[in-house]
């Protein structure tokens, strides 16, 4: 059962719906940062969710949208980063906290996180991006993306993330849900899901029990006329770095400091914070770009 986020609406058009397997994705991610257990969870959660909001509120190729948790546990900084196909990519600041599990036996990514805020990030090619931030409800991920889209969206939603790893580290379930009420929604409609969300296993049980997404989309609408889309986005951790952007990283550093690199190393090594890729650049290719930042 391979990777998918399948989408669909009710027949009343009141209701939109987002289900996603990312299991492959999430264990690409931990395998590229090394994560220990509870910072592979937290990365995958914020991953799995950028993935849903990029499917669910982008249109073009070029657009994005980046989703900044910023806590003051030890996990430090998470950053996920998705465009309007699932294609994300993301790290944590520290990928080797090791803590007790939580009351619930669960790994305890709230605590990691700690207390702090959450940052939307939506870059459509307009003049500005837009940027709404809210305080971290729990630090768990999914309570803290449907706080924002409550207050920073008004949209009533219910999101739900989770990562389950195994004893050897590795991710055997990755996944989650996003149900958004739409204007002309019941209250009867939010009280029936609120009935069937509060019934629901989570999502990893779901998925570790051979749920698909599809499966999924279905058991958290039960009892309502849907319409699921037939075209599955594939999600995929996929960074964008190359040589190219580097140099022009390097460029923006200007004429003085590049002097100095020049002068005192004689050579540069830039490392990509989203795959770990190292970029090399010799005194000849520094010389190079002296000349164009001038």
């Amino acid at each position: 059962m391979g990777d998918i986020i399948v989408r669909g609406t009710n027949i009343e058009g009141t209701m939109r719906v987002y289900s996603a397997v990312t299991t492959e994705l999430t264990e690409t991610a931990r395998k590229i940062h090394g994560a220990y257990p509870v910072a592979a969870a937290a990365l995958g959660r914020t991953l799995t969710g950028a993935a849903l909001m990029g499917v669910s509120s982008l249109k073009n190729e070029s657009d994005s949208i980046t989703v900044q948790i910023k806590g003051d546990g030890e996990i430090g900084s998470i950053i996920a980063v998705s465009d309007c196909a699932g294609r994300v990519r993301g790290y944590v600041e520290n990928p080797y906290v090791i803590r007790a599990l939580n009351a619930r036996n669960k790994l305890d990514v709230g605590g990691a996180v700690g207390r702090g805020y959450l940052s939307v990030i939506k870059d459509m090619g307009l003049k500005e991006p837009y940027i709404g931030q809210v305080p971290l409800v729990s630090g768990e991920i999914a309570e803290d993306l449907t706080s924002y889209y409550a207050v920073s969206e008004q949209i009533p939603s219910c999101i739900a993330l989770g990562v389950l790893v195994d004893t050897d580290g590795s991710v055997i379930a990755s996944g989650g849900f996003m149900i958004q009420l739409m204007p002309g929604a019941s209250d009867e409609d939010a009280d029936r899901l609120t009935d069937i969300i509060n019934s629901l296993d989570s999502v990893t049980t779901m998925i570790k029990n051979g749920m698909s997404a599809e499966d999924m989309f279905f058991r958290i609408t039960e009892g309502f006329n849907m319409l699921m889309e037939n075209n599955g986005i594939k999600p995929e951790y996929k960074c964008t770095c190359s040589k190219e952007r580097m140099e022009r990283a390097l460029i923006s550093i200007g004429k003085t400091e590049l002097e100095k690199l020049i002068e005192e190393d004689g050579r540069a090594e830039l490392s990509c914070r989203f795959c770990n890729n190292k970029y090399l650049f010799d005194k000849t290719e520094l010389t190079k770009l002296l000349d164009r930042a001038k």
